[in-house]
């Protein structure tokens, strides 16, 4: 940790319809570090899907810069950014995203077969992941046959297997039911921290977003508030326990 992968500055985003025009980020700025993670936050409609797509280049600004790894990403064309997007960013979605048409195991193989990998390479990785999360029994299943929470442990192997510098999330137990969602949570800091991934999750749920390192509060489109959680100290959680 202690440099930063992710620069957003002044970064405006515009949707036009018609004559009019709505203004969904108003030139907000921050920075990530490597390897911590963080949690943008704040009501619907306050720009922060809008937010997380701009930074994973998904979408391009109206105005402002988003500088991933020192690379401009609103510099490049669609056939550079989707080459940074396969080699250095994952993306976990609410809607899971997976292919209909796939088992489980050729979904999460999909990201690094476009790479040119050797097959039984490809292979051997996704089976490790399928396992961490608990779907060795579940390889050869279709998406129609899964689970939402086991849909969501597809993704989350999914964008884990290329071993991506950062990884941003959706809502990504937005769709599922506390239990497993929970679940879902524990993996997902679980592999990053295994993997020393940067995360950054956009979420609703403030007790998800209070185990992150940090929460940016989006308003109206604009920053509210950034600051560090306070995680407590273990030392005095055991003792308190006693």
């Amino acid at each position: 940790m202690g440099s930063n992968i992710l620069t957003v500055k002044n970064l405006t985003k515009t949707f036009k319809s018609g004559d009019r025009s709505l203004t969904v980020l108003k030139a907000v700025t921050f920075n990530v570090e490597k390897g911590t993670t963080c949690a943008i936050v704040g009501p619907s409609g306050s720009g922060k899907t809008t937010l997380l797509g701009l930074c994973a280049g998904l979408d391009n600004p109206t105005s402002g810069s988003v500088i991933l790894n020192k690379t401009n990403l609103t510099e490049l064309n669609e056939d550079q950014l989707s080459s940074v997007r396969n080699q250095q960013i994952g993306f976990i979605f609410q809607t899971f995203q997976l292919i209909s048409t796939l088992t489980a195991l050729e979904n999460v193989m999909v990201p690094i077969e476009l790479r040119g990998v050797p097959y039984k390479e490809v292979e051997k990785r996704a089976l490790e992941l399928l396992d961490d999360v608990g779907l060795s029994e579940r390889t050869d299943h279709y998406p129609n046959q899964l689970s939402g929470g086991e849909q969501q442990r597809v993704g989350l192997a999914r964008a884990f297997i290329h071993k991506p510098d950062i990884l941003f999330a959706d809502e990504p137990t937005g769709n599922l039911d506390g239990e497993t969602g929970t679940q879902i949570e524990e993996l997902l800091f679980s592999l990053n921290k295994e993997q020393g991934t940067t995360l950054v999750i956009v979420t609703h749920d403030i007790e998800l977003a209070k185990k992150c390192d940090r929460i940016i509060r989006l308003k109206n489109g604009e920053i509210a508030s950034d600051e560090l959680t306070q995680k407590p100290d273990s030392e005095t959680v055991e003792a308190g326990m006693l």
